[in-house]
């Protein structure tokens, strides 16, 4: 019964915000959008705040409520100025964020247990990799660009902190497991800059094994989507590979 009442509030709230992100919020940011500026800033946080305490009230989760909220307004035409809008908001609650995971760290349990630490980050990394490797060759690109790919999609993402912090707060995991699935995300993310600027010299011995073809005609990749707080990376990356495609240029 439980578990009913709960999809059934989860499809309600879901039917609500698809049908209020075309109506009310549209017209309400396209109201706004002339006015700009701080006003402009307000109006957005606001919005999302009241979202994510709909969905905390309704006995969803505020996290869920604050992610719908996100997709509710990227739904609008006002998507590039919401996101300039709400960016110094979101650098100082994503370096918040951070710290307070910082914070829950606990080095000596970490480092009593760093064997099985570097044992998951390896597992995980090295399975992350090939499954994004093997999604992007699927598509037809080269094996070039799927490695490429592969290796700097390879961390564990940062909403992993978020899901297991509200899995410990319902009992679901271990205090001890929590800690090593804390500190396995953030080596991850701690290691991505390393293994991002290690990318090339991978590419170039998987090139001397005879892992990848010599590819000729090039075109560029472009990865968007970095944090600059958080990742460690730059907000694009490039690389170098052939085209699936023969016909294209």
């Amino acid at each position: 019964l439980s578990f009913v009442k709960v999809a059934t509030t989860l499809a309600l709230f879901l039917a609500a915000a698809t049908a209020a992100s075309k109506t009310v919020v549209a017209r309400a940011f396209r109201f706004i959008s002339p006015r700009g500026g701080e006003l402009y800033q307000m109006v957005t946080v606001a919005f999302c705040l009241v979202v994510a305490w709909t969905s905390e009230w309704l006995g969803l989760s505020i996290e869920l409520g604050a992610f719908v909220a996100g997709v509710m307004a990227s739904a609008t035409p006002f998507t590039e100025q919401t996101l300039h809008a709400v960016e110094p908001v979101k650098n100082v609650f994503t370096a918040l964020f951070l710290a307070s995971i910082g914070m829950i760290m606990n080095p000596y349990f970490l480092w009593l247990h760093l064997d099985v630490l570097l044992g998951t980050l390896l597992v995980v990394t090295v399975f992350k990799c090939a499954m994004m490797t093997l999604v992007v060759r699927s598509f037809g690109y080269t094996t070039r660009t799927s490695l490429t790919v592969g290796i700097s999609l390879a961390q564990v993402g940062e909403f992993s902190f978020v899901l297991l912090s509200r899995a410990s707060a319902l009992g679901l995991v271990q205090r001890n497991m929590y800690l090593l699935l804390l500190g396995t995300t953030a080596l991850s993310l701690i290691a991505t800059p390393l293994m991002f600027r290690l990318t090339p010299a991978a590419l170039k011995l998987a090139h001397a094994a005879k892992w990848i073809e010599h590819e000729g005609a090039e075109e560029a990749v472009e990865m968007v989507g970095w944090s600059e707080i958080g990742a460690g990376g730059p907000g694009r990356s490039r690389s170098r590979s052939r085209s699936p495609d023969p016909a294209r240029p």
